[in-house]
């Protein structure tokens, strides 16, 4: 169940009254090196698009892990007869959810209360047929997980990989990049390599500062990365001696884009955590854009999976309350409209700012969901905007270090659904968002104009005398993944909760993903495997044996 008041509008602009002739003439971007990307002012625009073989994700330990976690769920007895297993939620941790149970012979029956699937990834079509979405959805080669469910599915060919490279705008040099390429060559080799060949953003000496910040966390391994959730980012900056400057070089841009927060805030585990999977996996860092909008290219499949094995999906059945029994055990799910669904066991994955307003009150005082308190969604905007011409760009996600700006991409480029060789399309995350979600949207896309100048000097200006705007979309979600602040570690709650009957998923709750489209995925696939091993251990229980399977991973 997605964020109920995740708003989205189109509206005209008044930069799109100029209707003067404008033709496009600037320079392409070429690669330097690892480092930088310089615009030479004149020559015609060309943008060059390629995809990538999918990397051999197979060889690593996690892709491993995660793959035996799926063979596990498989592998319990088959029920002589199937549970109903009542998931509330369609976003992905729910889907993951209900997709686990079908493989493992269960009845899942989705509840969503809006009609759209997705979640945080969900998207919708215009009037033109246009699809826009919730976020700029980027998928790593270190997603276990959802790299197996894809597998699972049948669908990898929907993922459209890029080149193994990082690219950050400049701010002191308007439209000119900083890369960091990674060499083809094992981990962490090839991160080291892409960082010391980059002179662009960090000298030498910061460099050799923030790899000896760095140590303890190659020394002393997760310990270490789980103790740092004490402290944020710029705290652990300080504590460590590393230079204000990587701060503003790569923090700033790596805590907006991981959170949607500033590095003031931001756990220095989250950032440490992603560093990990980067350093450690071979294709971590290398990224792919799905080839079309979620809830069609990926959830959609997942659906056709679990409702194949007799599972099924209940659109538009929004949850009214959870009725209990007297044992303060879940009873039933009443739904507005009057409706009751009745099952065997329930799975929660709302968000957590929905599940707190529809916990029953008796639940409240009890400590595990008494944690859920220190727990929010944090404020994102997502902007689209169609230009009436073709930019120079970059096939790739591309840092755009602005204020405003977190992440953007030219998805007429980068994605197979906007493909368009004559206007391009920029879809832009607007973060920190706090201050900004209650502004109108003319005030958002003004400011967004702004910072575009900045990244496009030869082909936009704020005033729209150059590139002309055909159409924009902006979707505001005030709640959205948790806001991972330092110390909320603690607060996160385990799969399992005190009712044998009751589960959550969502990326808030314990998994080392965080809070990531991998995390939602992830905790689907453990929740499912709580109430598969509770299953079994209630069969070994009334037969007299001993033992559960071990849980794979749910810290």
């Amino acid at each position: 169940m997605a964020p109920a008041n995740c708003l989205h509008r189109s509206a005209p602009n008044a930069l799109l009254r100029n209707k003067s002739t404008f033709v496009c003439r600037t320079s392409a971007l070429r690669r330097a090196g690892g480092g930088r990307c310089p615009r030479s002012r004149g020559s015609v625009a060309r943008v060059v698009a390629k995809d990538y073989p999918r990397p051999p994700l197979d060889v690593e330990e996690v892709y491993r892990e995660a793959k035996a976690l799926s063979q596990k769920i498989k592998s319990f007895p088959a029920p002589a007869k199937p549970l109903k297993v009542v998931v509330i939620g369609a976003g992905l941790a729910g889907l993951s959810a209900a997709k686990y149970l079908s493989d493992a012979g269960h009845k899942p029956v989705v509840l969503e209360s809006r009609d759209v699937l997705g979640g945080k990834v969900a998207a919708w079509k215009d009037e033109d047929g246009d699809w826009y979405e919730t976020g700029l959805h980027i998928f790593f080669g270190s997603y276990p997980n959802m790299m197996n469910v894809f597998s699972e599915l049948g669908i990898e060919d929907r993922l459209q990989w890029k080149e193994h490279s990082m690219i950050f705008a400049m701010p002191n040099l308007p439209g000119e990049f900083s890369r960091f390429d990674f060499p083809d060559i094992p981990a962490p080799w090839n991160g080291i390599f892409a960082i010391l060949r980059n002179n662009d953003m960090l000298t030498w000496p910061e460099k050799i500062q923030f790899a000896l910040g760095l140590l303890p966390a190659i020394i002393f391994g997760q310990k270490y990365v789980e103790e740092q959730d004490a402290l944020s980012v710029t705290e652990w900056m300080k504590k460590q001696g590393v230079p204000e400057r990587v701060n503003d070089e790569v923090f700033i841009a790596m805590a907006k884009a991981l959170n949607f927060i500033g590095p003031e805030e931001l756990s220095m585990t989250v950032v440490l955590t992603a560093l990990n999977r980067f350093l450690n996996e071979r294709h971590g860092s290398k990224m792919a854009f799905l080839d079309g909008a979620p809830p069609e290219r990926l959830c959609q499949p997942m659906v056709d999976y679990f409702t194949g094995k007799g599972g099924e999906l209940k659109m538009k059945s929004r949850l009214q309350n959870i009725e209990l029994n007297d044992d303060g055990s879940v009873k039933c799910l009443n739904l507005v409209g009057g409706e009751k669904v009745e099952g065997d066991l329930y799975i929660s994955a709302m968000p957590v700012d929905i599940l707190k307003l529809l916990l029953p009150e008796q639940w409240k005082p009890m400590p595990y969901f008494k944690q859920l308190d220190g727990l929010e969604g944090v404020p994102v905007i997502n902007i689209h905007i169609w230009f009436d011409t073709k930019l120079t760009t970059v096939d790739h996600l591309l840092f755009s270090r602005s204020p405003l700006l977190s992440v953007y991409a030219d998805m007429s480029t980068t994605c197979n659904e906007y493909k368009s060789d004559k206007a391009s399309m920029l879809e832009m995350v607007f973060a920190p968002a706090a201050d900004w979600i209650g502004r109108s949207d003319e005030d958002i896309i003004e400011a967004t104009m702004k910072e575009l100048e900045r990244l496009f000097p030869d082909e936009i200006k704020a005033d729209g005398s150059m590139a002309k705007i055909l159409k924009y979309k902006v979707v505001k979600t005030p709640k959205s993944v948790y806001k991972a602040i330092a110390g909320r570690e603690a607060y996160r709650p385990t799969q399992r909760t005190p009712f044998s009957n009751f589960y959550l998923a969502g990326d808030f709750t314990k998994q080392r993903y965080l809070a990531s489209m991998e995390g939602a995925i992830f905790s689907g696939k453990l929740a499912t495997e709580a109430v598969l091993e509770d299953l079994e251990q209630k069969k070994g229980s009334a037969s007299s044996t001993t033992g559960a399977p071990e849980l794979v991973g749910s810290a």
